[in-house]
């Protein structure tokens, strides 16, 4: 087996070897921009990791992930557009340094050439694989709209919250684990056992993310404290403490949530001690360990030798943080 490591070097060399036409630069540039802007390459490490896991050869699978590392930097592209963010991991995103026409358009071709890429399969496989990635790519959009829908409404539920972040951000694990699987030779039962896997571990962490924007450590984790409490985002916390509150403490929220001008420490502080005396990290962390057993729940039901199976207990088990 190859070491994680390992699959993101290969993915980082990969992306470094992709070449674009010198002309029209105002659609190229953005692309090789955001693709040189790194991160952990995790979702095209995780294709070649099942690739590897069902005795593939590894190299067969680096275009495919190559289309997965694409086509997941062409959502961050428009998702900053929608969400006029300035940065991304810590440098000017492309719509601020170029223009918002200029990011639509070559966010459209990073679309186009996910598809490209995730055409160098075998031809008995291209439909099947094909058809997971239109799937995948479908609920990622999907998931993006409620998002936003959510930020207008003051009545979402955690099990729509649960439903969005599947979609928004757990079906590209559990995509990236299926295609590499099936790549790797697996048969679809495993394939779709091992997207389960992916799906599962990916909602715990991300109830993980929302717990660590509280109460991880700045120092540990290079997070500013808080940030989902300042821009009002629906979280686990917030939604599980709405469901929660006496009606005093609701009000209390919703003076917080509907104040256009505060000092975030404050708030922060705030909401925070609602938090706690709702006791809803707790709550988070039991949802969290919940969909990290479901996970492993179907982990032990796919049918491949037991290194193997343990290989991707501690890979999901490196994902999740014991101390914040």
């Amino acid at each position: 087996m190859r070491k994680l490591q390992d699959l993101q070097l290969l993915i980082d060399e990969a992306v470094t070897n992709l070449r674009y036409p010198a002309y029209p630069a105002e659609l190229y540039e953005p692309i090789q921009y955001i693709l040189s802007m790194g991160g952990k390459r995790m979702r095209p490490a995780l294709l070649l990791m099942a690739c590897d896991l069902f005795g593939g050869d590894v190299e067969n699978a680096v275009l495919p992930a190559l289309a997965i590392e694409v086509f997941h930097n062409f959502t961050l592209m428009h998702d900053d557009i929608m969400d006029n963010a300035p940065l991304r991991r810590g440098k000017v995103t492309v719509h601020e340094k170029w223009n918002k026409n200029a990011a639509i358009l070559s966010g459209d071709v990073m679309l186009i050439q996910g598809y490209k890429l995730m055409m160098n399969v075998e031809d008995r496989l291209l439909r099947v694989i094909l058809n997971i990635f239109n799937d995948t790519a479908v609920g990622v959009c999907e998931g993006q709209q409620l998002d936003m829908d959510f930020e207008t409404r003051s009545d979402v539920k955690i099990d729509e919250y649960i439903y969005m972040i599947r979609l928004k951000t757990a079906v590209v694990l559990g995509g990236a684990l299926k295609i590499g699987s099936i790549i790797g030779g697996a048969e679809i039962k495993d394939a779709e056992l091992i997207a389960e896997f992916g799906e599962n571990l990916g909602l715990a962490f991300q109830l993980q993310d929302d717990l660590l924007d509280v109460y991880g450590s700045p120092e540990k984790f290079g997070k500013q404290v808080g940030g989902d409490i300042i821009s009002n985002k629906k979280t686990f916390l917030l939604l599980k403490s709405l469901e929660l509150a006496n009606a005093d403490q609701v009000a209390e929220l919703n003076k917080w949530i509907d104040a256009k001008q505060f000092d975030n420490q404050e708030k922060v502080k705030a909401v925070t001690t609602i938090y706690n005396d709702l006791q809803v990290k707790d709550h988070a962390e039991t949802a969290m360990q919940t969909y990290a057993e479901k996970a492993f729940d179907a982990l032990e039901k796919i049918n491949l030798p037991e290194q193997n199976k343990q290989y991707l207990r501690k890979f999901a088990d490196s994902l999740m943080v014991r101390e914040y």
